[in-house]
C-alpha cells in the first residue's frame, strides 16, 4: 500500500507564531543529511516532544532507531507548549465516567498520574537541564462549575484513589490569594521548558546510538513485514515499524472522526518582583469548557494561555495575536491583580483535541506497522510520555487491553 503525505508545504511557522521563552541555554541536537538508503528497526517521523520521548525510550531498550525531521527538532508544536505537565485531563473524571463508566475512567486518570511521575523520574535519572519542577495544580471554579460541581468531582477522585483537597472560598483566598468560589488542590503535576526537555531527550537518544536526519517523508509504502518511506531526496528508509510523531499534521491516511484541530494563544510577562507570585507556583486552570491556564517560570515570569478557538488558518491565527494577547492580559489581572502585566513574549499554536479529552495512540487502522500518537489537547507532554511507552510495547508485539481506550478508530463517546 502506498500513501502520500497530505500537507508537504506545512512548515514550523504554520504550527506556531510569535515568540515563546523556551530553548535558551542548551545546544540543539545535530542532524545530518541522508547520504544513502538505510534500514532500521523503528523510524520516528518528527523530532518534537513525542518523537524525542519515543526515540529515547526505544534507544534505551536497545532498539535501533532513526529520527527524521524536516526542520529543527523541537521548534514546531513543542515550542508553542506552555508545558504544564498535568495528570488531570481536559475531560473531568465525572465526564469520563459518564462516557465510559467509573472503573475505566479511574484507570485512565491513574495512568495519566503515573505518566507525570514517570516523566519526573526520567528527567531526574538523565539529568536533563530543562527547569523541570514538581508542581501542584489549582482547578478553579468558573462559570456554572461552582462549588457543588467541584465537590462532586473531588468525591469521584477520592473514590479513584487520586490525591487532592477541596478548598472553599475562604481557604483559597487565605492560602493562595485567589478570589474564586472553590478549587481542587492536587499534587503530582510538574512544569518544564518543553524545548530543552525535547532536546535533552534527543541528545540522550543519540548517545545511545539513535540517528537523527534532516529529511522530509513524502510517501509511505506499507508491506506485510516492513514499511518503506520515500524522502524528499533520492534515498529511502526501510523500517520494521514507523512512529508518526508529527502532531496534528498527520498523513491523510490517518483519520479519526473524534479529532479536531484548534488554536491557542499564550503570553509570558516580564519577571515579577520577588515574593509577588502565588503560593508554591501552582499550575492554575479553570473548570470550564474553554478554560484559561497559568503557571510561573524559573525566572519569575507569569505565563497565561487559553482563548482557544477553532481557527486553523495560520495567517488568521497570527492576525488574532493582538486581540488574544489583550484578552489574556485582562484574564491575568482578574486572576492576580498585583501582577505586573507587561508582556515580554506572546505566541500562538495549533493543537489537536478529541471529543473525550483522550489522546489517539496506536496502530493506524489497517496498517499495523505504522503507529501514531496525537490529539493530546491540553496534556501534550503527559500524553507524549504515555505514548512513548505504549508505542514501544506495540513495536515489541505486546499491548495491554487498556490501550484500546486510545485507539485511533474508537467510536465517539456515549453519553
Amino acid at each position: 500500500m502506498s500513501q502520500m503525505l497530505d500537507a508537504l508545504d506545512t512548515a514550523q511557522a504554520d504550527l506556531h507564531g510569535g515568540r515563546a521563552p523556551w530553548g535558551r541555554g542548551l545546544r540543539p541536537p545535530q542532524h545530518g543529511s541522508l547520504t544513502q538508503s538505510i534500514k532500521t528497526e523503528v523510524l520516528v517521523v518528527g523530532g518534537g516532544i513525542t518523537g524525542s520521548l519515543a526515540a529515547q525510550h526505544l534507544a534505551a531498550r536497545g532498539v535501533d532507531v532513526v529520527i527524521v525531521d524536516r526542520e529543527q527538532p523541537g521548534l514546531g508544536s513543542t515550542a508553542a507548549s506552555t508545558a504544564m505537565l498535568q495528570w488531570e485531563i481536559d475531560c473531568t473524571l465525572g465526564e469520563l465516567t459518564n462516557f465510559y463508566g467509573f472503573d475505566r475512567a479511574a484507570t485512565l486518570y491513574q495512568r495519566s498520574a503515573g505518566a507525570v511521575h514517570g516523566l519526573s523520574g526520567l528527567v531526574g535519572a538523565l539529568g536533563i537541564d530543562c527547569s523541570f519542577r514538581p508542581r501542584s495544580t489549582l482547578y478553579l471554579s468558573a462559570g456554572e462549575a461552582g462549588p457543588s460541581a467541584l465537590r462532586d468531582e473531588h468525591l469521584l477522585r477520592q473514590r479513584a484513589g487520586l490525591p487532592g483537597a477541596l478548598l472553599d472560598h475562604a481557604e483559597l483566598l487565605s492560602g493562595f490569594g485567589i478570589d474564586r468560589a472553590a478549587a481542587i488542590l492536587s499534587p503530582g503535576s510538574a512544569e518544564a521548558d518543553p524545548v530543552l526537555l525535547s532536546w535533552g531527550l534527543l541528545h540522550d537518544a543519540e548517545a545511545r546510538g539513535a540517528r537523527l536526519f534532516d529529511a522530509m517523508v513524502t510517501e509511505y509504502h506499507d508491506a506485510p513485514g516492513s514499511v518503506t518511506v520515500e524522502t524528499d531526496g533520492p534515498f529511502v528508509i526501510e523500517a520494521r515499524h514507523v512512529i508518526l510523531a508529527t502532531g496534528y499534521l498527520m498523513p491523510d491516511f490517518v483519520r479519526c472522526g473524534i479529532h479536531q484541530t484548534a488554536s491557542s494563544w499564550a503570553l509570558a510577562t516580564v519577571p515579577q518582583a520577588p515574593g509577588s507570585l502565588w503560593r508554591d507556583g501552582a499550575l492554575i486552570w479553570e473548570a470550564s469548557e474553554t478554560y484559561n491556564y497559568a503557571r510561573t517560570t524559573a525566572d519569575g515570569r507569569i505565563i497565561i494561555g487559553g482563548e482557544d478557538d477553532g481557527t486553523i488558518d495560520p495567517a488568521v491565527r497570527d492576525g488574532k495575536m493582538p486581540q488574544k494577547t489583550a484578552a489574556l492580559v485582562e484574564s491575568l489581572v482578574r486572576l492576580w491583580p498585583t501582577a505586573n502585566p507587561v508582556v515580554d513574549f506572546s505566541w500562538s499554536g495549533a493543537f489537536g483535541e478529541t471529543d473525550d479529552g483522550l489522546p489517539l495512540i496506536g496502530a493506524v487502522p489497517g496498517m499495523p506497522r505504522i503507529l501514531a500518537a496525537y490529539g493530546y489537547g491540553g496534556n501534550g507532554i503527559t500524553f507524549s510520555f504515555m505514548a512513548s511507552r505504549m508505542l514501544a510495547e506495540l513495536c515489541a508485539g505486546r499491548g495491554e487491553g487498556w490501550f484500546d481506550a486510545f485507539a485511533i478508530d474508537r467510536p465517539p463517546p456515549a453519553g
